[in-house]
């Protein structure tokens, strides 16, 4: 009989967040020795991973962090929210972000490529996803930097970790701006802005946008002569829509987001939003 006790088989769980009957398993096994027992965990784990790679990866969490003038944005998805609030699901995610604060990280793809404990950061990834039995994916980074940048992360549900993050850095790092950007960041989290000025709208966004407004109002039998004014009213409504500097602000809609930065004295050099699955 293998020898191993009830307090090693929680001890391992703990560790590796796999089952119950797979860790007994492992540990008969291995007679016992919890290092070969991990080992064996893993790499059934991994002879999963083929099997996992067509599978839907669209639960998860957005993590964030801001260090020095610089913040990141990360969300990573698993296959379900019962991995998804697991403790060691969210110490990866963590483990991921924080490879990407101390290389600088701004893209997915250079963050993979990272060195993690003597292995890519992608391979990690993958052998602690074995663990957990599930597909991870590490899906989107983003970075942004400004003389201060405020991180919000938003809950959907209190059973699981924040679903909604968002980004905003400013040009001023006095105590009005940085209230006015977490104004701000609060704002965008709930509002759901894609872009934050109107020059970072691509061109054909826009002509498209001008195109729909066209036709809608002849469908409407506009008169002719009012379609110009007609077509920039609905565009204009677009950006109110989708750009953050232009939208409304949640607490006074009397006012528009750039103007409470403006009352803050400063002025939003950076933005990013993330939803898990969106």
């Amino acid at each position: 009989m293998a020898n191993y006790t009830a307090a090693d088989i929680k001890a391992l769980r703990e560790r590796t967040g796999a089952g119950m009957m797979d860790v007994k398993k492992a540990l008969d096994e291995a007679d016992g020795d919890v290092d070969k027992a991990i080992e064996a965990i893993r790499i059934k784990g991994l002879k999963g991973a083929a099997k996992r790679e067509g599978r839907s990866a669209a639960e998860g969490l957005v993590t964030a962090k801001v260090t020095g003038e610089a913040g990141y944005l990360l969300e990573v998805n698993a296959e379900t929210d019962f991995v998804a609030k697991s403790d060691k699901f969210i110490a990866l995610a963590e483990k991921v972000l924080d490879t990407a604060v101390a290389g600088g990280y701004d893209s997915v793809e250079a963050l993979l490529e990272a060195d993690v404990e003597g292995k890519k950061l992608s391979d990690y990834v993958t052998e602690e996803a074995a663990v957990l039995g599930e597909k991870v994916v590490v899906r989107r980074l983003a970075k942004v930097t400004g003389a201060y940048v405020d991180a919000y992360l938003h809950k959907t549900s209190k059973d699981l970790p924040a679903q909604v993050g968002v980004l905003v850095a400013v040009d001023a790092d006095s105590e009005d701006a940085k209230t006015a950007a977490h104004d701000v960041a609060v704002h965008a989290a709930a509002f759901a802005p894609a872009y934050l000025t109107r020059d970072e709208v691509p061109e054909e966004t826009v002509a498209n946008e001008r195109r729909i407004a066209e036709e809608t109002a002849r469908a409407e039998n506009k008169p002719e002569q009012a379609l110009p004014k007609i077509i920039e009213g609905r565009t204009n409504a677009f950006f109110k829509e989708q750009v953050l500097l232009d939208q409304p602000f949640a607490k006074d809609p009397k006012i528009t987001v750039a103007k409470v930065l403006e009352q803050g004295g400063t002025n939003a050099v950076g933005f990013a939003r993330f939803r898990v699955g969106s």
